[in-house]
């Protein structure tokens, strides 16, 4: 049976001639086709990407130099803009959409020879941790389908879980990359603020968005970062270096320090078996000779709702412009004022509402000095704790979420604790430091989960490094118990 481990794997099979990029379109299209009740892809580019595949084949046929990414297959969060097919940010309001340009990571891609299998489903405008606010319907986690995939790039993770696609990007505002790729057991990516350019990426809240990357290993996360990494005149947030992976063989190796927030660890709202683990995980690198180092943390409390007015307040703002007048749906009024009211009403979902409503009340006169003003100094004394941090060791170990994947609609009632759900992963997002959430344990109701890594800002070298050490060492662990 037709599979692909990796890219490397892949790229071997098609430089001996066992299979070509026609076969792997074919395969995945195939998997999405008979995986269609995951509703994992809102659009699917069959014909489209079986044509590029016939010219990537006849391309390296031909001799002629290939991509990076030469063939890879790959599917786009339905809030990265793809030019000329429809883009929607999982919302009605956006309904028939056609994008007029590429985002800069898509324009990276197709540069390296990749192949764009279709658009993947989301919450609504990046909102949610479940993947239920899509208007377009639930994702379903592919190891268990009453189970939500984690949100906001619910269909992105599935689609690397259940072998849809190779890699997926998606965005990470407060943890919508690294929080479902935990609860499908991938990896997730969300690289440094800055490191990837944010054009052509549907804005949640500007500065806190990135673009991330679903992976089923390091090396295939590393290499696509490679790419889509760097320089973009269309981004000024972007800094000019691209980002290049160098492996470092066993023996070459520093020994690297890793710290953690014991706070975060023995947090009442994370599950007892997965803090059992991760706690169990970490005497063993101790117990390996790891320098493993207890940070104190006291603002752990803070994050959430710095996060939640921080964000909202951006989204009030940058949703501002789905008004029913330039483009997307919109409802016919008499008056001006009543259109737009209208429009926004019928077409934006709740969770949306909630959050703009939210964020236009923290923005508003009397209230700005007592809730933004207050985050924004959170955020900046946030920012010189990471410094300090910083110093002391060359990584931070994170649990991911307090809970493995949860049933569908368990939690669709109760706002403030699919709030708090995020409390391990915003913190990366505030800072604007790389995170990495890689799979490492199996939980007893059956489900993935694993930990998260941090590092200093535009540091994924070395969190790479890390991330591949610490799935290594887990793996030895595994097998000194059997």
């Amino acid at each position: 049976m037709l599979s692909f481990l990796s890219i490397k794997d892949y790229h071997s099979l098609l430089k001996c001639g066992k299979v070509t990029c026609v076969d792997a379109v074919s395969f995945y299209i195939k998997n999405i086709k008979s995986n269609s009740h995951l509703n994992a892809f809102l659009e699917v580019y069959e014909d489209e990407a079986l044509q590029r595949a016939s010219f990537l084949d006849n391309k390296r046929n031909s001799g002629k130099s290939i991509g990076k990414l030469h063939g890879v297959i790959v599917g786009l969060k339905d809030v990265i803009c793809y030019q000329g097919h429809f883009i929607t940010a999982g919302s009605h309001i956006l309904e028939s959409f056609t994008s007029v340009y590429n985002a800069t990571v898509v324009q990276k891609l197709l540069d390296e020879d990749v192949i764009i299998i279709g658009r993947q489903n989301c919450d609504e405008f990046a909102m949610g941790s479940s993947n239920e606010n899509s208007a377009f319907g639930n994702v379903l986690n592919a190891a268990d389908n009453s189970c939500v995939p984690g949100g906001s790039s619910g269909g992105s993770a599935v689609s690397v879980q259940a072998d849809l696609c190779l890699i997926s990007l998606g965005s990470d505002t407060g943890g919508s990359v690294r929080q479902p790729a935990d609860f499908c057991g991938i990896v997730g990516l969300k690289p440094s603020y800055g490191r990837v350019s944010r054009y052509g990426l549907i804005a949640y809240a500007s500065s806190f968005d990135q673009v991330g990357i679903f992976a089923k290993n390091i090396a295939d996360a590393a290499l696509t970062l490679e790419v889509i990494s760097g320089k973009d005149e269309y981004d000024s947030t972007v800094i000019d270096e691209c980002f290049q992976y160098e492996k470092v063989e066993a023996e070459n190796k520093k020994p690297y320090s890793i710290g953690y927030f014991p706070v975060t660890f023995d947090h009442k709202g994370l599950d007892i078996e997965i803090a059992e683990k991760q706690k169990k995980f970490i005497n063993n690198l101790i117990d390996d000779g790891i320098n493993i180092l207890p940070i104190d943390f006291d603002l752990l409390e803070y994050i959430v709702p710095t996060y939640y007015i921080l964000t909202t307040a951006e989204a009030s703002s940058n949703l501002s412009r789905y008004d029913g007048l330039k483009y997307g749906a919109s409802k016919n009024a008499a008056e001006l004022n009543e259109q737009i009211n209208l429009t926004r009403s019928n077409y934006f979902g709740k969770e949306v509402k909630r959050r703009i409503m939210l964020g236009t009340f923290v923005l508003s006169e009397g209230y700005y000095d007592a809730y933004v003003t207050k985050a924004q100094k959170i955020r900046n004394i946030l920012l010189e704790k990471v410094k300090s941090v910083f110093e002391q060791v060359d990584a931070i170990i994170f649990p991911v979420s307090p809970t493995t994947a949860f049933k569908i609609g368990e939690k669709n009632n109760d706002p403030i604790a699919m709030f708090l759900a995020d409390i391990y992963t915003v913190f990366a997002n505030l800072t604007g430091i790389p995170g990495l959430s890689i799979p490492l344990f199996k939980h007893s109701n059956g489900m993935p989960f694993g930990l998260q890594i941090m590092t200093s800002h535009l540091n994924e070298l070395t969190l790479l490094h890390i991330s591949e050490e610490l799935i290594a060492k887990n793996k030895e662990f595994n097998s000194s118990m059997q």
